[in-house]
């Protein structure tokens, strides 16, 4: 049984994304709860591997659980005996009532959380089925001040920023291109990405939103498309640098990756339910070039 999970979470305190020996992790602690539900141990696979310090909103992963593992979350035989509200919450829907169920042993207050599951569709996979994938980055300025009850979501430059400029040097790297400039290169990985929006604006309280959005992104791409829209706003690039910067394919300290703090992923996309199974076998093939 295939289940999707949608995940929020809270990137302070985390290792990132990807289980590591020794390290906490959000996926970590996510299979951890999971697997004290169904009696062993599970396996997620995730839209897309948050660094450390980065945030989620729309997080989606799914897990695969054997018979044994299935029959415990609809509290059939075998189910854990320390687990009471097993046979009432699977009597209604047992896969969404797993959610309820992994938040009760993460505890209050957790930062991470379980906010839906569900069995997935025929052909769904969390990563290779998803069309595109959109971050947020919230940055504050000299014009904004800081405000210390946003302080693990937000970036602050002591410089003031121009929004216009920002936002019309970003335009410039929307589409199909390598951005091997913009990204921390990974040996055998591609750097080949479709940029489907990118903009900055400024809201009623003064902080700069970055809403960028693609098929994909490749190690450290949207901290790095945000520090080169940064230095247009702080006057230390150009709008048409950024569009230049990338074309030349390798890394340059024209720039700085912006820090881990401000950024969230937002959102995954997915295609309607009978394309499931034919985008992730697209998606596979491109990866495997």
């Amino acid at each position: 049984m295939r289940i999707r999970l949608d995940i929020a979470y809270d990137g302070t305190h985390f290792r990132g994304w990807a289980k590591q020996p020794g390290l906490r992790t959000v996926q970590g602690t996510l299979e951890d709860a999971l697997a004290r539900i169904v009696g062993s141990e599970v396996q997620f696979v995730v839209a897309g591997r948050t660094d450390a310090g980065v945030h989620a909103a729309g997080q989606v992963a799914h897990v695969d659980l054997d018979e044994t593992q299935w029959a415990r979350i609809e509290g059939r035989p075998g189910r854990a005996a320390s687990d009471p509200a097993a046979s009432d919450s699977a009597a209604s829907d047992p896969a969404r009532s797993l959610a309820r169920r992994m938040r009760g042993v993460l505890g209050a207050y957790p930062d991470v959380t379980v906010t839906r599951t569900s069995i997935a569709p025929e052909g769904f996979d969390a990563r290779f089925s998803a069309v595109w994938r959109r971050y947020r980055y919230r940055l504050a300025d000299a014009a904004t001040g800081y405000d210390p009850m946003r302080r693990n979501d937000t970036t602050t430059l002591r410089a003031p920023l121009d929004v216009e400029v920002m936002d019309a040097a970003a335009q410039t790297l929307i589409g199909l291109h390598d951005f091997a400039a913009y990204c921390k290169p990974r040996e055998g990985a591609t750097t080949i990405r479709t940029l489907l929006d990118y903009r900055w604006l400024r809201e009623a309280d003064g902080v700069l939103i970055a809403e960028v959005k693609a098929d994909a992104f490749c190690h450290s791409m949207v901290r790095a498309l945000v520090g080169a829209c940064a230095a247009v706003g702080e006057g230390r690039l150009s709008v048409d640098d950024v569009a230049r910067l990338r074309d030349e394919l390798t890394r340059t300290s024209a720039f700085k990756v912006l820090p881990a703090r401000g950024l969230t992923l937002a959102e995954v996309g997915y295609p309607a339910d009978d394309l499931l199974a034919v985008r992730a076998a697209q998606t596979r093939a491109r990866r495997q070039r």
